[in-house]
């Protein structure tokens, strides 16, 4: 991946972390995720008053994705922070948006962004995020 399509891929992040809906929280999350054909499929954060319907802005790309077939990533990036004001801090997955990652992503190959409001980021792999990770599906197929 090159570092233009890795700094498009945090400006989308950015982009749609305008769309969240954070009412409780106001922590504003937005996702770009790469597929491998290339296409960029966003999300955000929607939360909800009973707290555990809330939906991350990562599971929400990944299962935007999946429900329209595409299956295979290559990278994410992600931008979240307080308020309606650009980050100046990176906001990394929680466990469950790791594992979700897990299931459909190459752990030692899949790149994870956690950008910052300047476009600036940081660089990962799932399987530095994610080091005992698993996936069931994965296994099976081995």
């Amino acid at each position: 991946m090159t570092e233009e399509q890795k700094e498009e891929l945090v400006k989308k992040a950015l982009e749609a972390r305008q769309f969240s809906y954070a009412p409780y929280s106001n922590f504003r999350v937005g996702a770009a995720l790469l597929s491998k054909g290339g296409q960029i499929i966003t999300g955000c954060n929607i939360e909800n008053a009973a707290y555990s319907p809330t939906n991350c802005a990562e599971r929400t790309a990944v299962f935007k994705a999946v429900s329209e077939g595409i299956r295979e990533f290559e990278a994410i990036a992600i931008v979240g922070g307080p308020g309606e004001e650009l980050p100046k801090e990176t906001a990394a997955p929680c466990g469950v948006c790791r594992q979700v990652l897990m299931e459909f992503c190459d752990a030692k190959e899949f790149q994870v962004l956690l950008g910052k409001g300047d476009g600036t980021w940081q660089e990962y792999t799932l399987e530095e995020l994610l080091p005992l990770g698993f996936s069931l599906t994965k296994t099976e197929q081995e």
